[in-house]
């Protein structure tokens, strides 16, 4: 028989007739002895337990992404490439900690939803597309940091291209999460007490969730999409730079300026495979989770298995508020903005900023971003110097870059007595 109620028409299926899983609590619930009432409401101690837990994930989830978005956003000199993609990431988990764990959380420790059955769809297609726009971004990064680090003379994408990138990771996960839209729905079910007990569940085509094979189709299709296929990815790209980056060594001598650049990019990469690791581990029992229970639906309905799910989500909602902690954590200016935001607790000691040697010669003297751009060391140990050796002007401070000192001195003799001007001439311009 149908309810109204406002303006939303609330199915109640008969208790025969229902046979459903929607994650832990919506699996074949009702038996004869469970008619007398709501059996799947945790006592006290636990619901308090587990109320604490997703309450501290939700609040350093929301507020440590948001933390991060304004950093990147308020200040000029983090608006790079990796950082907008952190920014695409933070969005995806602050929306998935406010519009969906809370709700969720709530649905899974009383057994009931109360939010009615549009908010079921949307709550389910907005965790989808976070999980999609998750780790979709995190193989961007990936992506982008192999292609800075292998292949450096090439251009870098700007912000266009990273802004597209970012449209199309979401416009993607919603194509992924459509089905949530289309298929979830509610029934409410009537105890012999008068108690009424409302699930959100998915209704496939070919039935409900635990007998659709459609869904475990889709299921499988999603873990590789989103899991296997990404994590694969990120490890190959990773293991590359890692080689690059640690495993060998270039032929000659680096300038300071260059080995601060490897330390700069090790750090990152380090950070970012931290970030994939910790992703990988917190999603694979949510995954695992519901291709057992497709292949072997009795499993929802062993003792304790609520709670095993509220901790399996947990653990996977709880990725988002990691990120945060560890860009906090192995990033010095992510920890110089935390330390802004918080400057207000008495523990927190905000150090006045001050360029490195690197910050003030680039932005006095460098029209490329970089002192030494026109003069790299490759691999092979040759020295490039794409300079006018013909020039009669005399050399400037944005005209020229050191090099190692053992064949600094000969080259500076060679070339300035070539053009008739001592090297001194430059030497108090800054440069050294």
């Amino acid at each position: 028989m149908n309810c109204s109620t406002g303006n939303e028409t609330t199915t109640w299926w008969p208790l025969e007739n229902i046979s459903l899983d929607y994650t832990a609590i919506n699996a074949s619930f009702f038996n004869d002895t469970q008619d007398e009432g709501n059996q799947f409401i945790l006592p006290l101690w636990r619901q308090v337990l587990w109320s604490l837990l997703f309450a501290g994930m939700v609040v350093v989830a929301t507020g440590g992404n948001l933390i991060v978005i304004w950093i990147v956003l308020a200040n000029k000199r983090m608006r790079t490439v990796t950082n907008y993609f952190l920014v695409n990431l933070s969005v995806a988990d602050a929306m998935v900690s406010t519009l969906n764990v809370t709700f969720n959380y709530t649905y899974m420790l009383n057994s009931d939803w109360p939010f009615g059955r549009l908010y079921c769809k949307i709550s389910q297609f907005v965790a989808v597309l976070s999980i999609c726009a998750s780790v979709f971004t995190l193989m961007a990064i990936s992506i982008d940091r192999y292609m800075a680090i292998m292949n450096p003379l090439r251009p870098r994408m700007g912000r266009r291209t990273t802004l597209c990138i970012a449209l199309g990771i979401w416009v993607v996960g919603t194509a992924l999460s459509m089905p949530m839209l289309v298929f979830f729905t509610t029934f409410a079910h009537e105890f012999s007490d008068g108690g009424i007990r409302v699930v959100c569940y998915a209704e496939w085509p070919d039935g409900p969730s635990t007998e659709s094979y459609q869904e475990y189709i889709y299921n499988v299709l999603f873990m590789i999409l989103t899991y296997f296929l990404p994590i694969s990815s990120m490890t190959f790209t990773y293991a590359r730079v890692g080689r690059e980056l640690w495993g060998s060594q270039s032929i000659g001598e680096c300038t300071q300026r260059q080995l601060d650049n490897i330390r700069s990019k090790r750090r990152v990469v380090k950070m970012m495979i931290v970030v994939v690791s910790i992703f990988a581990v917190c999603w694979l029992p949510f995954h695992i989770y519901f291709i057992v229970t497709s292949i072997a639906p009795e499993i929802t309905t062993t003792k304790y298995i609520q709670e095993v799910y509220l901790a399996i989500y947990w653990l996977a909602m709880s990725n988002s508020m990691y990120n945060p902690i560890i860009y906090c954590w192995m990033n010095s200016r992510f920890r110089r903005g935390f330390k802004q935001v918080f400057s207000c607790c008495p523990c927190v000691h905000l150090t006045p900023e001050t360029l490195s040697r690197r910050e003030v010669v680039t932005s006095r003297y460098s029209c490329s971003g970089s002192p030494e751009a026109q003069c790299r060391i490759i691999r092979n140990g040759s020295v490039r110097i794409p300079l006018q050796m013909g020039s009669s002007d005399p050399p400037t401070a944005t005209s020229h870059c050191p090099l190692p000192d053992s064949n600094y001195s000969t080259f500076r003799s060679k070339r300035w007595r070539t053009n008739g001007h001592d090297g001194s001439s430059s030497a108090g311009r800054g440069v050294s």
